[in-house]
C-alpha cells in the first residue's frame, strides 16, 4: 500500500463542499485534530476547476496552469500532501500532476504563460508534486488512522443499515491507486466498521454512477435522474438506513433529488445522507450543527440524530441501573 501522510497536509477546499455541505469541512478538520493529522487550509488556493472541466469550459489546459499554480502554493507553504475533500478535485489534481511531470512540452507551456504574465515564481518544477506519493483523498488519511478513529467513538450506530457509495473518480479514474479495491470498493466500509458497525457491503448496483456526471443532471436530465433512481430502488430493497458518501457531488445528487424521484417513481426511501467524514464526525460527538451541518441537507438528519441519541440514552440508563 502507497504511504499515506499524516502531516504536511494541506487540506483542499472544495468549491462543492464550500457552497453545498460546509459540514464535510468542519467535520473533516474535527476529525484531523482528533486523530493527530497535521494540516493547514491556505486561502490563496483556487477551485481545481472540476466542474467547468468535466462540462468543457475549461480545456485540459487551462486546467493544468491552475494546478500547477495550486501545487506551488503547497510547495511554498512546506505542506506538499494534498489531501481532498472532493473525488472530482481529485481525480483533477492528479491527472495534472501527471501531465506535468511526464510531459515537458505541456509543462514549459504552462511555465510559459506564468513568464508571460510575470508570474515566474509560479513556474512548475518537474516532480516538486508527485501523483501518487503527494495527492490523496481524505478517506485515505482517515484509512490509515482507523484504531484512533475506533477510539474515540461515543455513539453506537449497529441498529441502523448502513451502505457505502464509492465516487467514479476515486474509483474509476484513478484506479491503479485506489486503496482498498475498485472493483468491489471497501474503503468507505472498513472507516465505517472503525465506527463500530458493519455496512450491508455489496449490494446491486454499488459501483454504479450517481447519475449526475456534472452536465447530464442538467442536460439530461430523465436519464440522471433515471440512474439514481435505480440506485436508491436497490437501496430500498437492502432496507438501507444510511448512504454514505465521499464526494460532495455524488451527496447532491442523492440527497437533493431523492424527494424529487420520490414523487417521480411513487416511492418512500427514507434514506439518510451522509458524507463519511459527517458520519464519523457525528458519533466522536461532534455538534451535528456546528460541525456536522446537518441544516444544509435536503433530507432531513433530525429523525436519525434523535435516534441516535435516544439508543445513547437507553444505553446509559442500563448501565447506571446495572452499576446502582
Amino acid at each position: 500500500m502507497k504511504n499515506i501522510p499524516d502531516k504536511n497536509v494541506i487540506l483542499f477546499k472544495s468549491c462543492l463542499v464550500s457552497g453545498e455541505y460546509p459540514g464535510i469541512e468542519t467535520s473533516t478538520k474535527y476529525i484531523f485534530d482528533k486523530v493527530g493529522i497535521d494540516y493547514i487550509v491556505n486561502d490563496r488556493q483556487s477551485c481545481c476547476t472540476g466542474l467547468g472541466h468535466y462540462s468543457d469550459v475549461f480545456d485540459q489546459f487551462s486546467t493544468t496552469i491552475v494546478g500547477a499554480r495550486n501545487f506551488n502554493i503547497a510547495n511554498k507553504t512546506n505542506h506538499t500532501n494534498l489531501a481532498m475533500m472532493c473525488a472530482t478535485c481529485y481525480a483533477i489534481n492528479k491527472k495534472v500532476a501527471k501531465l506535468l511531470n511526464t510531459n515537458d512540452e505541456i509543462r514549459d507551456k504552462v511555465n510559459d504563460v506564468f513568464e508571460e504574465v510575470n508570474f515566474d515564481e509560479m513556474k512548475y518544477e518537474k516532480g516538486s508534486i508527485d501523483s501518487t506519493e503527494n495527492i490523496f483523498h481524505v478517506v485515505e488519511l482517515l484509512f490509515n488512522k482507523k484504531d484512533e478513529i475506533a477510539k474515540n467513538i461515543q455513539f453506537d450506530l449497529s441498529k441502523f443499515r448502513i451502505a457505502t457509495h464509492h465516487a467514479c473518480h476515486y474509483c474509476k479514474v484513478q484506479y491503479e491507486d485506489t486503496i482498498e479495491g475498485f472493483r468491489d470498493p471497501k474503503i468507505l466500509d472498513e472507516l465505517v466498521k472503525s465506527c463500530g458497525v458493519e455496512t450491508i457491503g455489496w449490494y446491486d448496483h454499488k459501483r454504479s454512477t450517481c447519475g449526475a456526471g456534472f452536465r447530464q443532471r442538467f442536460v439530461n436530465k430523465d436519464l440522471s435522474m433515471e440512474v439514481t433512481g435505480e440506485k436508491l430502488l436497490s437501496l430500498k430493497n437492502e432496507d438501507t438506513d444510511i448512504l454514505v458518501h465521499m464526494c460532495p457531488n455524488c451527496q447532491m445528487q442523492f440527497d437533493r433529488y431523492q424527494p424529487y424521484i420520490s414523487k417521480e417513481l411513487d416511492t418512500e426511501f427514507n434514506i439518510f445522507h451522509l458524507n463519511i467524514v459527517q458520519l464519523i464526525a457525528l458519533v466522536m460527538g461532534a455538534d451535528p450543527y456546528k460541525i456536522v451541518g446537518i441544516q444544509t441537507h435536503t433530507v432531513p438528519l433530525e429523525p436519525l440524530i434523535e435516534e441516535i441519541e435516544a439508543i445513547s440514552n437507553k444505553k446509559d440508563k442500563e448501565l447506571k441501573k446495572s452499576i446502582g
